[in-house]
């Protein structure tokens, strides 16, 4: 069993950054840090789509602090719960076949293992949500469902909405938060990590905890990355920093971000400290180009996930493609504020002729991101902040506002 380790520096750096909320209290789960007893920490992640990415990072950060003190980390991917689907703001999510959980999360091992290890002295658990999920009865279903209202369950923002907006919501959707708070009593844990989306749901699994178990349990809900086009990162859709793109890919969307996301992309995805944080913020206030200090993010969110090496070469990639001007001083510049369909601003702007030659150039693989080298291959693509060219001398820079 490994040591564990009451470092102040650590916990406190645990508790604070990149922290929303800490229930039942910051202070109270410091004392429980400090206690030196070894405790169990998990965080879940369903496979909805192939790519953990930045966000994800967040919370695998800080399960790789708890590792360094000893605790008992597990990465729980959520293959059972994912056939239900985290309900969406907006619709019911497609239920995903088992074929398309396991291809889902087939590389989410790997990825993962560039923040936390599964080997050494003090292995992080691989835990799959199936295992127990599956095996409930349906009196251990009624028996779960009782201990909650509708009414409590039904005050879930999302659901609210929902409601108020007259879009259907389904009783599997429901459920959901039982579920994700019931791996919480089988694994028997003490302290759940998640984004500050997932609050509502932790805290279902805090009083299934104390109802089951008669413990507490502790969460950290961590504050939220959007991704360069201004929305949240999602794994459906795909538009964040993925933790399985390669460094110049993760460079160039770094660097597509607003200036605005600069001061939280260094708090939430990088080493650098608070102190030099606020140093920049201001440096940023009085005037300072942030040219310079997006790039230090850029450079620092490889360097975090990948290595010193790769984050340098990265950035010397990148500068060469800016250095030969491959890109025009004049090209055309567009704010995106919504999401948008990628052929429909080209169109707009008079970029491609027709749909029909948009389709011809994705087929011939002439549409290109050139900050993070990836060429457009879906018809239907979203519009993502980056530079383009198209064919060979038409450019576009794309933008949210």
């Amino acid at each position: 069993m490994a040591k564990i380790i009451t470092s102040e520096e650590k916990i406190e750096k645990f508790l604070d950054r990149g922290v929303s909320e800490i229930f039942p209290s910051r202070e109270e789960l410091k004392e429980k840090l400090m206690s030196g007893k070894r405790l169990r920490i998990y965080q879940g992640f369903d496979p909805t789509g192939p790519y953990l990415h930045v966000g994800h990072a967040i919370g695998i950060r800080a399960l790789k602090i708890l590792q360094e003190l000893g605790h008992e980390v597990i990465f729980l991917v959520g293959d059972f719960t994912s056939k239900i689907g985290d309900p969406d703001k907006g619709s019911t999510r497609k239920i995903l076949t088992d074929d398309e959980i396991e291809k889902n999360m087939a590389g989410w091992k790997e990825q993962a293992a560039q923040l936390i290890d599964f080997g050494g002295d003090n292995p992080v658990r691989f835990e799959r949500n199936f295992k127990w999920l599956s095996k409930l009865q349906l009196e251990d279903v009624l028996k779960l469902m009782s201990s909650f209202t509708v009414q409590q369950i039904l005050q879930r923002d999302l659901f609210k909405k929902r409601l108020k907006e007259d879009v259907p919501l389904k009783l599997h959707e429901i459920i959901y938060p039982l579920m994700q708070g019931y791996d919480g009593v089988a694994m028997d844990v003490d302290i759940e990590i998640g984004g500050a989306d997932q609050t509502f749901n932790m805290l279902v699994g805090r009083d299934l905890s104390k109802i089951y178990l008669n413990k507490e349990k502790f969460i950290r809900a961590n504050k939220m990355m959007d991704a360069p086009d201004g929305i949240t990162m999602s794994k459906t859709k795909g538009n964040g920093i993925n933790l399985g793109d390669n460094a110049l890919q993760m460079f160039g969307k770094a660097m597509s971000y607003p200036d605005s996301a600069i001061l939280s992309g260094l708090e939430l995805l990088t080493e650098v400290s608070m102190e030099e944080i606020k140093r920049i913020e201001k440096d940023i206030k009085s005037g300072e180009n942030p040219m310079k200090f997006k790039k230090l993010m850029a450079y620092e969110i490889v360097k975090t996930i990948k290595n010193e090496k790769e984050a340098i070469d990265a950035q010397e990639n990148w500068k060469k493609t800016f250095s030969q001007k491959e890109i025009p001083e004049d090209v055309l510049e567009v704010e995106v504020s919504n999401e948008k369909l990628f052929v429909d601003i080209l169109l707009q702007k008079k970029i491609v002729a027709s749909k029909s030659d948009f389709r011809r150039l994705v087929d011939e693989g002439a549409i290109t991101n050139l900050e993070s080298k990836e060429k457009t291959k879906d018809y239907n693509a979203f519009a993502q902040s980056g530079t383009y060219r198209i064919g060979k001398k038409r450019f576009i820079k794309i933008m949210n506002k």
